[in-house]
């Protein structure tokens, strides 16, 4: 049995989570304590990094003491420690990392850096058992790429955004339009309402064109657009939930077009994939969840998402990826520094906006 304790600073989440791992798909949550800091943000309209960090060093000995009682264990019966090194706002990451080496020295226990994408990469190891190698899609407000996961460690890029992330296209959409943030599920929740869902033209970026890179900008300056051109004073609910539900299906429909493309190199290159598997923030939207699988079945593949309270940011998906490098022999010294920047294929050619998570 191994249990590993996993610490998550990179952004706007204070988190923490005790894993357990009896193998032959035994794994367990035995606590996951996220603290939200949606209250402190939210009158700016997305995540003030000097803020963030300060309410990381405020609360973390008490997220990580909880997430200890709650799971019921000692830091004597671990077996090592976990925590986000990379990439994030670096004033997150450094809590967090130091807290977790603290802990490790103290207690002379392993310290393992994880890097945040991998840990959403890894989740649906721990929720579904799902074998090596698939396709991964991962969407948030920080990053928006597609990847080939071949193992613990192991990725090859076939797609990123040349851009803005999706989730931030949601963000700066919802906040346009006067939603609030976070503005994902305030978007989703306007969209479910509309009567015209295809009333606005949006466009759907990078549909049709080679490759598997994505583009939301457009997209967003559509929005605006769309916007401006409805009649003067406050938005009409009638009007918002039409173009949330035409920004919404624009979003989908140019995920699903990339996915396609990705699809055909995936299985060229691994013919015994069958799995393609979307995680992070955006993973949460139903809709989108609904298309993908749709897509999926017409491709021969299987679609695998983590439960929704796994697809934002939690300890329990680094603890999982700690335990998996864990597992593989993969421990760091003690001397790793907390990265902004953290590519899964260091090999890729560079690109601006993968690796890194914008504020």
């Amino acid at each position: 049995m191994v249990k590993i304790l996993g610490i998550e600073t990179s952004c706007d989440e204070t988190a923490a989570s005790v894993i357990t791992d009896e193998g032959e798909g035994e794994a367990r949550i035995l606590s996951n304590v996220v603290l939200s800091q949606l209250d402190e943000h939210r009158p700016y309209g997305g995540v003030v990094p000097e803020i963030a960090a300060r309410s990381h060093l405020d609360h973390i000995d008490r997220i990580v003491d909880e997430a200890m009682d709650e799971a019921g264990v000692s830091f004597a019966e671990l077996d090592g420690i976990a925590a986000t090194g990379g990439p994030g706002l670096i004033g997150g990451v450094i809590v967090g990392v130091m807290t977790a080496k603290a802990i490790a020295l103290t207690h002379k226990l392993p310290f393992i850096a994880v890097n945040h994408l991998e840990g959403h990469a890894l989740t649906v190891r721990l929720t579904d058992q799902v074998a090596f190698p698939y396709l991964l899609l991962l969407v948030s407000g920080g990053h928006c790429q597609i990847l080939a996961v071949e193992g613990v460690g192991k990725y090859k890029r076939l797609g990123t955004t040349i851009d803005d992330a999706l989730g931030e296209a949601f963000d700066k959409s919802a906040k346009l339009l006067g939603l609030g943030y976070p503005g994902g599920p305030h978007v989703e929740k306007a969209a479910a309402k509309a009567t015209n869902p295809a009333r606005f033209k949006l466009p759907s970026p990078m549909k049709g064109k080679p490759g598997c890179d994505f583009s939301f900008s457009g997209l967003k300056t559509a929005v605006r657009q769309a916007a401006e051109a409805l009649p003067p004073g406050p938005f009409k609910e009638e009007d918002l939930n039409d173009l949330c539900a035409s920004f919404q299906m624009a979003a989908a429909d140019s995920l699903i077009n990339r996915c396609k493309n990705a699809i055909k190199m995936f299985k060229a290159d691994y013919p015994e994939g069958n799995t393609l598997v979307v995680a992070g923030g955006v993973a949460a939207n139903q809709t989108i969840r609904t298309q993908l699988t749709g897509m999926c079945e017409k491709q021969n593949m299987r679609m695998v998402a983590p439960p929704l309270k796994l697809c934002t940011d939690n300890g329990a998906m680094i603890a999982w990826a700690g335990l998996e490098a864990f597992k593989a022999g993969k421990i760091d010294d003690l001397t790793f520094a907390p990265r902004p920047r953290w590519p899964l294929d260091p090999d890729a050619p560079k690109a601006a906006f993968a690796g890194g998570k914008k504020a």
